[in-house]
């Protein structure tokens, strides 16, 4: 989850750097909200351990 995160947020620098404006911020969006995603679900498995995602 993190690596498309970053992904999202690669892409969006790069067509920052180009000038395209809508993918930037739909990119930027995308990579922010994978970005809460994926820190909600690294703090579950911190309190919960393997009890919620482990086998």
């Amino acid at each position: 989850m993190l690596r498309w995160a970053l992904g999202f947020f690669i892409v969006a620098i790069i067509a920052a750097i180009f000038g395209f404006g809508g993918i930037a911020a739909g990119a930027a969006s995308i990579a922010k909200i994978l970005f809460f995603i994926f820190i909600v679900m690294f703090v579950l498995t911190l309190i919960f351990g393997n009890r919620v995602f482990g086998k």
